[in-house]
């Protein structure tokens, strides 16, 4: 079959797939032509990540499309159910770059807990002059180990932030929508897999009030409205620090800023914007906010694993020559 990959596909993905007979185009199509140039060339799949948006107008246009995927964990550009409806094989790959985003969202816990995003930016332009004034801006830091990260949603990339979380030595509070003891595998070299237990809470007012930093991995929700909002930042403790690594839209970015502009929130890293690919430049430009453009999934390792899942998925269903 014919595969248009339009936001693209790992070297070891499409190697795959054309081992298996299939035909592979990574060109990239602009939103307002991928209609036309689907029907003009007869692509039966399309690949996606999170740029291309495939809604019910694109669906019905395009008659012959048999396979939407998505690389990558959440589905929100694409309207699965209905696609589904039509007889078009919908799928994601929600394993392979769970462990990337994890480690983004580590990395963000260190730098927001010692103000690294910003003296990384203040000390070329003025270190040599201010040394011992950014010294004192920046001696203020905190700890991770024996802190509280709160999880709002436990499903795989949770579960393996808690994993590193743990191994750092953090207490974890998840928050999941049933309440479970979900056992944790860590494992540490020379010593092997040790298996850690978390329970899980459907309290997220709890969670709130109860940990030091937060990190969010829901997908955007259908109604529109935030996780995070207003109410949900009074509840916090003051000077608690969070990280956004699941969707745009999931904190209300205006109750965000308000926030740490009180003092509520310390420092904050958004990974993900309510308006990409434009995102607001108050959130780019304020100290206290580290920001990373959407790269949580977006390691070499991470890549090959989703192109290899994509491939293998539809060999599986659609067969090799």
């Amino acid at each position: 079959m014919k595969i248009l990959a339009n936001d693209g596909i790992s070297a070891e993905g499409k190697e795959a797939l054309e081992k298996a007979g299939h035909t592979v185009s990574t060109e990239t199509i602009e939103q307002d032509k991928l209609i036309e140039v689907i029907n003009n060339e007869n692509y039966e799949a399309l690949i996606v990540r999170s740029a291309t948006v495939v809604r019910e107008n694109l669906i019905d246009a395009c008659p012959n499309l048999k396979f939407i995927g998505r690389g990558g964990v959440g589905m929100d550009n694409i309207d699965v159910e209905y696609a589904r409806n039509k007889g078009i094989i919908v799928s994601n790959t929600p394993a392979a770059s769970s462990q990337s985003v994890a480690e983004l969202v580590m990395g963000h816990l260190f730098s927001i807990s010692r103000s690294l995003h910003d003296s990384f930016k203040n000390m070329p332009a003025n270190g040599a002059n201010d040394f011992k004034v950014l010294k004192k801006k920046y001696g203020k830091g905190v700890e991770l180990r024996g802190k509280t990260l709160g999880i709002i949603g436990f499903g795989r990339i949770g579960q393996s932030l808690a994993s590193y979380a743990l191994g750092c030595g953090m207490k974890v509070i998840a928050v999941s929508r049933e309440e479970e003891s979900v056992s944790i595998p860590l494992t540490i070299e020379g010593v092997g897999r040790i298996e850690a237990e978390v329970k899980t809470t459907t309290d997220i007012s709890a969670m709130l009030a109860a940990s030091d930093f937060i990190s969010l991995h829901v997908p955007k929700q259908k109604d529109g409205s935030a996780v995070l909002g207003a109410s949900e930042f009074d509840k916090m403790k003051d000077g608690v620090r969070i990280v956004n690594a699941a969707r745009g839209g999931v904190i209300d970015e205006d109750a965000l800023l308000a926030a740490i502009e009180s003092g509520k929130v310390a420092n904050v890293a958004l990974d993900v914007f309510e308006n990409e690919p434009n995102p607001r430049q108050d959130l780019l430009t304020n100290d206290k906010i580290a920001t990373t453009p959407h790269i949580g999934a977006a390691t070499v390792e991470a890549q090959a694993r989703i192109g290899l899942e994509l491939a293998d998925i539809i060999v599986s269903n659609f067969g090799s020559k």
